[in-house]
């Protein structure tokens, strides 16, 4: 499955600094004057995971196929953006073809380096961009008709969740906030709301934010607390059925854009080495590709081969039948069986022989749930 995470946030905030960083190559145009990203640049990024290498040695091939992310730098917007500010409607459509929104806030102090308010607010920062994308979602919603008195029950109950949203929009909660159930959440996914994509807030630090940790953490968790208590609200006239999965605590990871991209120039061991001094253990794309799978609730799965190793995304809890279609849409409809064996197991055991005489693997049916780090040979009959 596809991974699209859009980077979004006001101009000059470090977008276009970070997507050069995470690709690893200076694809972004970076220009200290807004609207310098046009059309959104997209970079197809392999997930970096270490057991990869190590399956490919032991069942002796070649090659490698890692799992991908495509990121997407859309251009900054403006307050205004939702009526066609600065390139608002154009970046606001690109917005929707995301899977998960990385919405990037400007902590550091650059004189140098304009900002769009002349100042350096990330609170108001936050709450420009968010309220853009209400805005935009009201716009979505007005255009809903009333069903007809004739309509059928399911176009009745959608209308009402949107006449709901509608209101908790004008409130100012973004829909993602509202706890709806999983089934009108369903009702009004053809919307495609832009506020109903989860977000992971990034912020970008000085080096100095970054060496002192403790002060740093405080005030980003007192501005998203500030943000957060808008949007508490009541779930009563939701719906009286459990909430649908969600990750609702906002969060946020943060970074120095411009150390991310100092590092790339760095061997692997000297790249650790450098960011000790800061107290981090890996980069910044490491973490917010972690992020953004816990955030969507993914995971990978592994196979192993003479003819390829590879690595494949699905959503967690997904069955083996679902996960074998990740790999080839036939093998659902012809799944027989799934041979399972932790990752550790395999390695422990030096590959499938061994691994099967030691009553290590895992004859998985149907009903078998996926796990982070399957090694899985499908059985299928075709």
């Amino acid at each position: 499955m596809k991974l699209l995470v859009g980077i979004v946030g006001l101009p000059n905030v470090g977008k276009s600094t970070l997507f050069n960083a995470l690709l690893k190559k200076q694809i972004a145009n970076v220009a200290n004057y807004p609207f310098c990203t046009i059309d959104p640049n997209v970079g197809v990024i392999e997930v970096p995971d270490k057991r990869l290498p190590v399956l490919a040695k032991i069942v002796n091939t070649q090659k490698i196929i890692p799992a991908v992310i495509e990121f997407y730098d859309i251009a900054g917007l403006v307050k205004g953006a939702s009526k066609g500010e600065g390139l608002g409607n154009k970046f606001l459509s690109h917005i929707r073809e995301v899977s998960v929104i990385v919405h990037v806030v400007r902590l550091f102090e650059d004189g140098d380096v304009i900002h769009v308010s002349n100042k350096v607010n990330p609170k108001g920062d936050i709450e420009t961009v968010e309220s853009e994308l209400m805005i935009a979602d009201l716009e979505t919603l007005s255009k809903q008709q009333e069903p007809r008195s004739n309509a059928s029950k399911e176009e009745k109950e959608q209308y009402e969740v949107i006449k709901i949203v509608k209101e908790k929009l004008n409130q100012g909660i973004p829909v993602r906030n509202l706890n709806l159930t999983k089934e009108n959440e369903q009702s009004i996914n053809r919307l495609n709301l832009l506020t109903m994509k989860p977000v992971i807030y990034l912020f970008n630090v000085s080096e100095k934010q970054l060496e002192n940790k403790e002060e740093t953490e405080k005030k980003i968790n007192e501005w998203l607390s500030v943000i957060a208590s808008k949007a508490k609200r009541s779930q009563k006239e939701i719906a009286s059925a459990p909430p649908a999965p969600r990750n609702d605590g906002s969060p946020y990871l943060y970074l120095n854009a411009k150390l991310e991209t100092d590092v790339l120039t760095f061997f692997e061991e000297e790249q650790k080495e450098y960011l000790k001094q800061f107290n981090l253990e890996e980069t910044g794309l490491n973490r917010l590709i972690k992020k953004a799978y816990e955030t969507l609730g993914l995971i990978s799965f592994l196979t192993a081969g003479e003819k390829e190793v590879r690595a494949w995304t699905i959503e967690r809890g997904t069955f083996a039948p679902q996960a074998a279609a990740v790999i080839h849409t036939d093998f659902e409809k012809h799944f027989i069986k799934a041979d399972i064996i932790t990752y550790d197991d395999f390695v422990k055991a030096d590959g499938w022989i061994k691994a099967k005489e030691l009553g290590k693997v895992l004859s998985a049916g149907k009903e078998y749930v996926m796990k982070e780090g399957d090694v899985v040979d499908f059985k299928v009959g075709v």
